[in-house]
C-alpha cells in the first residue's frame, strides 16, 4: 500500500464498517493522532496515515511548507497536489484491502492534514463523506482546477480551531467558512482558547459530532 499507517480495527465488526482516516500535521508521524484512537467510536476502522515526505527523527510532512504567514505562498502547492491525490488513492486502497465502507468514509485532519482534507474532500466528494478539520484552512490551490462543478451538498464538515494559534492564523480558518459554505457545504465552525493543539473540548465536540451524523 502507498502510506504506511497504523490500523485500529473496529470492536463491531460488520460486512462492512465506517472508516476515520487521520492525517497528521507537518514534522508530525502517524502515532501523534493515533494516540486519540481508544476514545474514538468503536463501530470505525481508524487508520492513520504517514506523510511521505521524511524530515529525519521521526518526522514527515505532507508538503513543504514556507513560514512566511502569507496564506498564498506558505504551501509548496505542486507538493500538496500530489499528495491530495496520494491520500485519494490510499482511500481506494484501504477500501479495497479492509471491509470499510467506501460510502462513509470521514478524514480527521489537524493542521497540514486538515488542508489537505479539505482539498481532498472538495476534490472527490465520491471517496468522503465527512471531514473533521482542526487546525487549518480551505486553500482552492490545492484542491482539483473544477472542483466547483463538483457536488458537495452531502459533504459535512466539523471546522475548528485554537483563537490564539500562532502558526496557522485563526483569521485563514475564519475565511474559510463562508467561502466552503457557498459551495452548498454544512459545516459546523468552533474556536477554542488554545494555541496550535487540539483542546479537550475540541475532542469531546468532534466525537459528539461524529456520533450524532
Amino acid at each position: 500500500m502507498t502510506l504506511q499507517h497504523l490500523v485500529r480495527e473496529p470492536k463491531v465488526k460488520k460486512d462492512k464498517n465506517p472508516l476515520l482516516l487521520l492525517l497528521h500535521g507537518y514534522g508530525s508521524n502517524e502515532e501523534d493522532l493515533f494516540s486519540f484512537a481508544s476514545e474514538l467510536p468503536e463501530e470505525y476502522y481508524v487508520i492513520s496515515a504517514r506523510a511521505p515526505y521524511d524530515m529525519m527523527y521521526g518526522s514527515y510532512a505532507w508538503y513543504a511548507i514556507n513560514f512566511d504567514a502569507d496564506e498564498n505562498k506558505f504551501s509548496d502547492i505542486e507538493q500538496a497536489q500530489q499528495s491530495r491525490d496520494v491520500i485519494a488513492n490510499f482511500i481506494g486502497e484501504l477500501v479495497e484491502n479492509y471491509a470499510i465502507d467506501a460510502e462513509d468514509v470521514t478524514l480527521i485532519g489537524f493542521s497540514q492534514g486538515c488542508i489537505l482534507s479539505y482539498a481532498i474532500a472538495v476534490s472527490y466528494p465520491s471517496k468522503v463523506q465527512r471531514v473533521v478539520a482542526m487546525s487549518g484552512y480551505f486553500n482552492e490551490e490545492i484542491a482539483t482546477a473544477n472542483f466547483k462543478q463538483n457536488n458537495l451538498s452531502k459533504l459535512k464538515i466539523f471546522a475548528s480551531h485554537g483563537s490564539v494559534d500562532q502558526v496557522v492564523p485563526v483569521d485563514w480558518a475564519r475565511n474559510s467558512i463562508p467561502k466552503l459554505k457557498d459551495l452548498g457545504i454544512d459545516i459546523t465552525y468552533k474556536e477554542y482558547p488554545v494555541g496550535h493543539g487540539v483542546a479537550p473540548q475540541n475532542f469531546y465536540d468532534f466525537k459528539n459530532w461524529l456520533e450524532n451524523k
